[in-house]
């Protein structure tokens, strides 16, 4: 199956700073801004587009039980993520499974834009954390 960059998720520590980071220094175009609390993510999220290609900036809600926060304190600020937009999540899923490739379960949802979503296990993927998703009409 075909797979495309989607966008790439960056953890960070203070919103507002990398939002001015990534419109004013790399000229970007802020294109939405929202709050999840849904457990697995508790983040806010700014989505940002540069010549039509897309990053996600991360900022932890819950100190105590954010995933981002977690890796904020494991890692460091940063890329937290790299998306592929697939055709068919679930056709993806099963070609991942026949290639012995395992997925976070409790990762999978659907967000705020109908995007389907998962991530692979990182001791799956080398380290790397990976989504999967696409967009169902």
């Amino acid at each position: 199956m075909e797979k495309k960059l989607d966008h790439i998720g960056i953890a960070v520590r203070n919103l507002e700073d990398s939002i001015h980071f990534y419109t004013e220094v790399l000229g970007g175009s802020l294109i939405d801004r929202y709050r999840s609390e849904a457990k697995g993510v508790e983040s806010e999220i700014a989505i940002i587009d540069i010549k039509g290609e897309r990053t996600e900036l991360l900022m932890p809600t819950n100190n105590t039980t954010s995933p981002i926060a977690r890796f904020i304190r494991q890692k460091g600020k940063g890329v937290h993520h790299v998306a592929y937009h697939v055709e068919d999540l679930e056709e993806a899923l099963k070609e991942l499974e026949s290639k012995g490739i395992r997925t976070l379960e409790d990762t999978r949802r659907v967000n705020k834009h109908g995007r389907r979503l998962i991530y692979l296990n990182p001791a799956d993927t080398e380290g790397t954390i990976i989504e999967y998703c696409d967009y169902p009409k």
